[in-house]
C-alpha cells in the first residue's frame, strides 16, 4: 500500500501530468482538497473508487482515511491543488505518514504561478530586469512569516514577486513595495488561473487598489515586478549568433569544437 501525493494542477482539469492521471487511475481510494482541486480531475478516478472531499477534514481525520486504506492494503491518491512544494501541508503529513512506516510517493504539479504567467503571456525573468523570482505571502491565520521573509526584504532585490494568498492584504502590498519599485511598477492579479472563470486585472502599484476594489478573494496570485509587460529589455546571449556554446560552436578555436548537437 503506497499513498501518491500528486499536485493536481492550478484549476484547468486538463494541468495535470500524465503521471499524475495514471496514478489517480490506479488507486481505489483518492482523498482530495474540494475547496481548490477541480472536479474535472476526479474524472480519472477508477469505477467504485472511494472519493473523500477533505476540505473539511482536520488533518487527524485525514489520518484516519489513510490508515484505514492501509488496513485494507489499498493505494490513496492523495490530491491538492497547484504543486505540493509550496503552502499544501505536505510536510506535516509526510511526516505522520513516516512515524506510522506507511510508504508515499510524491507527484509535482503545474504551479498557480506559472499558470498566472501563461495567462498574462510573460516571462517573469528578462536579462537586465530580473534573473529571480520570489515565491511570498503575507502573514494570514493560518500560518506566521518568519520575521526576516518580510516583503520590504524581497522587494530590495528588485526580483520578480509572486505574492500567493495575499489579494485580502493588497493595500498593506502596496505600501511595502511602492518605496522600492516605484508607483508606476507593473502589477497583474490573476484569479483563479487556468479556471473557465479566470480573471486578470493589470495595473501599477499606484493604480492596483482601486482596480481590484475588493472584487476578488482568495485564490487570486499578485505579480510584481518591472519584468511583467516589458518591451525594452536586451535579448539573452544564449540565442545570439556569435555567442559560442556547447550546441553551436563558434570557431575552430572554440573549447565546444568537438560537440555535436
Amino acid at each position: 500500500m503506497t499513498v501518491h501525493f500528486i499536485g493536481a494542477g492550478p484549476g484547468a482539469a486538463d494541468l495535470l501530468t500524465l503521471r499524475g492521471r495514471d496514478l489517480i487511475a490506479a488507486c481505489p481510494v483518492c482523498l482530495y482538497a474540494g475547496s481548490l482541486v477541480p472536479e474535472g480531475v476526479l474524472a480519472h478516478c477508477p469505477k467504485g473508487a472511494r472519493i473523500v472531499n477533505t476540505a473539511p477534514l482536520s488533518l487527524d481525520q485525514i489520518m484516519a482515511e489513510i490508515v484505514d486504506a492501509q488496513a485494507q492494503g489499498l493505494d490513496v491518491a492523495r490530491l491538492h491543488s497547484g504543486d505540493l512544494s509550496i503552502w499544501s501541508a505536505l510536510g506535516e503529513q509526510l511526516r505522520r505518514l513516516r512515524a506510522l512506516d506507511i510508504p508515499y510517493t510524491v507527484t509535482p504539479g503545474v504551479p498557480a504561478f506559472a499558470a498566472a504567467a501563461a495567462a498574462l503571456g510573460a516571462e517573469l525573468t528578462l536579462p537586465e530586469l530580473a534573473q529571480s523570482l520570489v515565491l511570498t505571502r503575507t502573514p494570514g491565520r493560518a500560518s506566521r512569516m518568519p520575521e526576516n521573509e518580510s516583503l520590504t526584504n524581497f522587494a530590495a532585490t528588485g526580483a520578480t514577486l509572486a505574492i500567493h494568498l495575499s489579494i485580502q492584504n493588497l493595500e498593506q502590498v502596496v505600501a511595502d513595495l511602492t518605496s522600492h519599485y516605484g508607483a508606476e511598477c507593473p502589477v497583474a492579479v490573476v484569479w483563479r488561473a487556468s479556471w473557465p472563470d479566470q480573471r486578470i486585472i493589470r495595473a501599477t502599484l499606484g493604480t492596483i487598489q482601486g482596480e481590484v476594489a475588493g472584487s476578488m478573494e482568495r485564490t487570486a496570485l499578485i505579480l510584481v515586478g518591472h519584468a511583467l509587460g516589458a518591451e525594452a529589455f536586451v535579448e539573452s546571449a544564449l540565442y545570439a549568433p556569435d555567442y559560442d556554446r556547447r550546441f553551436r560552436p563558434q570557431s575552430a578555436d572554440s573549447i565546444y569544437k568537438d560537440s555535436r548537437e
